[in-house]
């Protein structure tokens, strides 16, 4: 297994420029074909022309990543079942390491410890974003009805 890659690919304007345009490809090839079987892509270069077969998810997860980059975004792609460090989990939730170590011991994030260190699965830590993301969801809604109920909107 290649090793964990926390560092993002920070793409340059023409990265931007290429991301943007094989995205519209890509997603317009995705809507066109609604099965879910194999996709072949075709490289053709200086090298010459080869075909490659891919599963049609590391596609829909391809189109996700230009997406970010077409945005200028760096990206990064890290496996689910991956054993983050709490600077790494800390860092993908942008929070700092101590607030991290607050939601662990709260019990919000899954973990585990090896040695005296506390190791956080990628999976657990997508689990609590979502949801993080569902409560905050959930508050903004209320605020926005009672704005509205309060004719402030």
């Amino acid at each position: 297994m290649p090793p964990l890659m926390m560092d993002p690919i920070q793409p340059d304007q023409g990265d931007v420029s290429v991301a943007d345009e094989a995205l519209h490809h890509i997603r317009d090839y995705l809507d066109r074909r609604s099965d879910n079987g194999a996709v072949h892509l075709v490289v053709d270069d200086e090298h010459g022309r080869e075909e490659l077969v891919v599963p049609r998810g590391a596609v829909e997860l391809l189109a996700r990543i230009l997406a970010h980059m077409a945005a200028g975004k760096g990206v990064s792609v890290v496996p689910t079942n991956a054993d983050l460090t709490t600077q790494q989990a800390a860092e993908l939730l942008h929070v700092s390491r101590p607030f991290l170590i607050n939601l662990l011991e709260a019990g919000e994030i899954e973990y585990r410890m090896v040695g005296t260190h506390r190791r956080v699965r990628a999976d657990s830590l997508l689990d609590y974003m979502r949801r993080d993301d569902r409560r905050r969801r959930a508050a903004a809604d209320e605020l926005t009805a009672l704005t509205q109920e309060m004719g402030l909107y």
